[in-house]
């Protein structure tokens, strides 16, 4: 390695450990993000001739600029696809789609409760996303469960379920789009066999947890069904149905016109505008403007997209001057190309550290086969989708839904892995094993 490389890995390097100790630094993580992909670049730019012998003089400069564009178009369509999402889900929110969640799982049977809350937290995630479904799931909780005690337990059998559904959906996670965008997994795919090994990983769980829940809730914390919006109850059954129909109908979209999938969003959020727009347009402005879609667009977590953003150009200067590949050739030595083991520890990892580089690196590490585990649907690539996910869930620090929830529920680090982290571990393994399972006597 170059010590050009060695420098541009350092200060990748550095910012990523800064990103991971944010709650030390109070340095928010996008900042560090977007501070490790210029310098990265710049780097780069000073010996550009090293890593592109065939090019000379000024061409150099030229293609660099190229293929900047060329990764930043790549990055723009997940960053497009994510904020069309989160509007969408936002507009739903806001007018009160998600009260017919809160109706749905509402019961005084404390271990009834838990189930409803891991199911419907499981499908939902896999329609939405795994950190907005943690948002409504916890919020409705509040309502719900009075305990600390009790509801610190639901909070992180939401964290397990979020996850374990958004891995099996090619728009329920961050890197499940990104595989998904890339074109390394396929919608069909991804759905038929990484579907039963995440809901193990959610069920497993489930199970061991429901021992420490026994009673029933009092009469008194039963629901209120107050409306949050001004919307007719009917209004806010359709806005639902648009926005998680709309969200399903993605995927559908994108086999039938073979365009980006961030195109098959901006489709269902131009038709979700427009009836809201239409159903305001009967109601007093004063009431209604702060949940007109025009202002929720500023409510929509742009140091988040910011962050990615980072985080995606700065891996593509790993994968341009080819450290990706060397450790994934590393990889492959070393444990002889057993995707297992390999997408395995990449799953534990991913409690560690963020798993949107991690799994940007991996797809810049390993170039996608014709044929065999590393084709299109291939076992790496699901079992990448699968560890890299539910992997999260180890730690309440390893995804973005533990994050959030952490922040919402005052949930410690400490209590986290002394209470859940073993029990998500046990899910985690139980997968890979029904996954294999599947291999072996499926295909």
């Amino acid at each position: 390695m170059s010590t050009l490389s060695l420098l541009i890995v350092i200060v990748f390097c550095i910012g990523y450990l800064c990103i991971a100790l944010e709650g030390v630094t109070k340095i928010n993580k996008a900042a560090i993000a977007l501070l490790m992909c210029v310098l990265c670049w710049t780097l780069l730019m000073t010996g550009p001739a090293a890593y592109y012998p065939a090019i000379a003089g000024a061409d150099v400069l030229h293609h660099i600029s190229e293929v900047i564009e060329h990764h930043l178009g790549d990055a723009a369509g997940t960053l497009f696809f994510l904020m069309g999402a989160m509007t969408i889900v936002e507009i739903v929110d806001s007018n009160g789609g998600f009260n017919f969640v809160r109706d749905t799982i509402k019961t005084r049977s404390k271990r009834k409760l838990m189930w409803r809350v891991a199911l419907m937290t499981f499908f939902l995630s896999a329609i939405l996303d795994n950190l907005t479904t943690s948002i409504v799931m916890i919020m409705v909780l509040r309502k719900l469960v009075q305990a600390e005690m009790d509801r610190l337990l639901y909070a992180a059998l939401v964290v397990i379920a979020a996850n374990s559904g958004g891995a099996f959906s090619p728009i329920g996670d961050v890197t499940t789009i990104m595989l998904w965008i890339k074109g390394v997994i396929t919608t069909q795919g991804v759905i038929s066999e990484i579907f039963v090994p995440s809901l193990v990983s959610m069920l497993v769980p489930a199970f061991i947890l429901q021992f420490q829940l026994k009673g029933k809730f009092d009469k008194s914390q039963n629901l209120p069904k107050a409306d949050i919006s001004q919307f007719t109850k009917a209004q806010r059954n359709v806005i639902f149905w648009l926005g998680v129909g709309g969200l399903c109908f993605v995927p559908i979209f994108k086999t039938i016109t073979h365009l980006p999938p961030f195109m098959g969003i901006l489709l269902v959020l131009g038709v979700l505008w427009t009836v809201t727009e239409i159903f305001h347009h009967n109601t007093s402005e004063d009431d209604t403007m702060a949940q007109r879609v025009s202002d929720l667009l500023s409510r929509i977590d742009l140091s988040t997209i910011m962050f990615f953003l980072g985080i995606l150009m700065a891996v593509a200067v790993l994968q341009e001057i080819g450290v990706l590949t060397m450790m994934g050739g590393v990889l492959d030595a070393t444990f002889e190309g057993n995707h297992y083991l390999v997408t395995g520890i990449i799953g534990v990892l991913s409690s560690i550290v963020d798993n949107v580089p991690l799994v940007a690196g991996c797809m810049g590490m390993y170039p996608v086969a014709a044929a065999g585990d590393m084709a299109v649907d291939g076992i790496f690539w699901q079992l990448l989708a699968y560890c890299a996910g539910v992997g999260g869930s180890m730690l309440i620090i390893g995804s973005a839904a533990g994050v959030v929830v952490m922040g919402l529920e005052k949930i410690t680090f400490g209590w986290y892995m002394k209470k859940i982290t073993w029990i998500a571990f046990v899910g985690y393994l139980a997968g890979i094993l029904i996954y294999w399972l599947e291999r072996m006597l499926l295909f």
